[in-house]
């Protein structure tokens, strides 16, 4: 009996060094960061938030997040590429929104503007004729000028330019046999 309690008190101690948080500042950002970029990848001014969120000093987290874009385990280039693919492809989001939310995240407009060249004005406009067909029999029924501002206000909530928006939305109601001489204005 004695010997068991003596092995458990052995593992118990083992277990309870284990769950000590780190114990200085550096062990306690990179702890954080892992922690963090196991979930999702971030960047390097998320992790910064969070660490200063966390009230590790402005120093220290800047050493780490160093090391860790060195070692590439931080990499804002990459998220952005990756974050505008998946946006665009999944939501349908068109450049202004992604470039808002990759501003929101961090990341250098360089770097936001190097990855948002992976998107052309031709993929763009296809992928706004797509969400357009797609919201188009939704529509139906409706007074034709509801339709337009249902249909361009979708656009514009994911950051088309107005008059793509607009010109999609008269195309896409010609192809359908929609009365659309009044919207020669529209682009």
């Amino acid at each position: 009996m004695r010997e068991q309690e003596g092995g458990g008190e052995d593992r118990s101690g083992r277990e309870r060094r284990q769950e000590l948080p780190p114990q200085s500042p550096e062990e306690q950002a990179r702890a954080i960061c892992l922690r963090l970029l196991t979930g999702m990848p971030r960047t390097r001014r998320q992790l910064a938030d969070a660490l200063a969120k966390r009230g590790i000093p402005d120093e220290v987290s800047q050493q780490v997040l160093s090391r860790y874009e060195e070692v590439g385990l931080i990499d804002d280039a990459a998220f952005a590429g990756a974050w505008v693919e998946s946006r665009h492809r999944g939501r349908g989001l068109a450049r202004r929104a992604l470039a808002q939310e990759l501003r929101t995240k961090g990341v250098h407009a360089t770097l936001v503007a190097e990855a948002l060249e992976q998107l052309d004005s031709d993929q763009e406009e296809q992928t706004a004729r797509e969400l357009v067909e797609r919201k188009l029999r939704a529509t139906r029924g409706l007074e034709r000028d509801k339709r337009i501002r249902r249909l361009a206000g979708m656009l514009a909530r994911k950051g088309y330019p107005e008059g793509m928006a607009l010109r999609v939305v008269r195309r896409a109601l010609e192809a359908e046999g929609e009365d659309a001489e009044d919207l020669g204005y529209m682009g």
